[in-house]
């Protein structure tokens, strides 16, 4: 008959023998296999979906870029902070987040109203045309990649001026870059805004 001691040691033994069987399955097996099918199956997007042209990365499809010149069209709002996290090299690394201010807020109202008026100075060519919400609000990431088709349209004036080449163009360009509904029914369109620059650029076509 066991004692009281020995049966806890076996007790014990035995959540420790399915703590390591567990972990083994749950940590190594199981993320090796998805990992390996993920590689296997799609590795672009297993590996972050890069842009990559040439060798050389301009960036991913995932996570959205600040553009603020006229030639290039604009995303949406990115609070960026570059004093939080540095490489291991101590060079300071770009880190974006969204806003935490109420929508009911006086704060958060006249700093979407100064936005407003930073991209009706922009575009002045649309100046009667009401500003869509996404080019003056934070997504939930504060690094979304996207915008809608009414965002970027309402760019395409200054976009096409900047460039030297036709609205039409910019549009066919913002056609190219645009995502439709998933499964054709879910969701909303939306412009991928690296993609678009990456063309305006003639980098990507």
């Amino acid at each position: 008959m066991k004692t009281k001691t020995q049966a806890e040691q076996s007790v014990f033994s035995k959540a420790l023998g399915i703590f390591i069987v567990f972990t083994l399955l749950c940590g190594v097996v199981y993320t090796g296999v998805v990992t390996g099918i993920a590689q296997l199956m799609f590795p672009k997007q297993a590996n972050g979906s890069i842009i990559e042209i040439d060798g050389k990365r301009y960036g991913s499809e995932l996570l959205g870029q600040q553009y603020t010149d006229d030639a290039h069209m604009w995303g949406r709002i990115m609070n960026i902070d570059v004093s939080a996290f540095t490489d291991e090299n101590g060079k300071m690394l770009m880190y974006s987040a969204p806003s935490n201010l109420s929508p009911a807020s006086d704060e958060y109202a006249e700093l979407v109203g100064e936005r407003v008026e930073k991209l009706r100075a922009a575009n002045p060519d649309m100046d009667e045309a009401a500003v869509p919400v996404d080019l003056v609000t934070c997504s939930g990431s504060g690094l979304d990649p996207h915008i809608s088709p009414a965002a970027a349209e309402y760019q395409a004036a200054r976009i096409a001026k900047a460039n030297g080449i036709s609205e039409d163009r910019v549009r066919e360009i913002i056609e190219e870059c645009t995502d439709g509904r998933f499964l054709g029914i879910f969701g909303e369109k939306t412009v991928n805004v690296l993609e678009v620059n990456l063309m305006l650029d003639g980098i990507l076509e």
